[in-house]
């Protein structure tokens, strides 16, 4: 019986302990992954001025917490741009997504070489 009354009190505190314990995200995700969920779930739902208008903020944000922004979010925000007709922020953006993840470059160099209205 004092074994059950022990793990009825130790239990929830052990949980408190570790869940106190998690580590912090290595990315700033902001709205990120809702609108790359949001572009598979409803094309068209959230216009290209919205988004751009919430990743901007989210940028702003995590450039004062100091914090990276996830893979993909840079080239996102360039098809973004690139929707609204803005090559050059379109450009930028990609170039920034290729400089902080040297791994896409090969998808970024297709795009920066194509550049047609979808």
């Amino acid at each position: 019986m004092a074994f059950l009354r022990g793990t009825a009190i130790a239990g929830p505190w052990l949980c408190v302990l570790l869940l106190g314990c998690s580590t912090p995200t290595l990315y700033s995700w902001g709205h990120y992954e809702e609108r790359i969920y949001a572009s598979y779930l409803a094309p068209g739902a959230v216009s290209p001025e919205k988004q751009v208008e919430e990743l901007e903020q989210d940028y702003q944000k995590a450039r004062a917490q100091n914090k990276r922004m996830p893979p993909g979010f840079h080239a996102h925000l360039g098809y973004m741009y690139f929707q609204l007709g803005k090559l050059d922020q379109a450009r930028q953006e990609l170039a920034a997504e290729k400089a902080e993840f040297p791994e896409s470059a090969a998808f970024v160099d297709r795009l920066l070489a194509n550049p047609r209205k979808p």
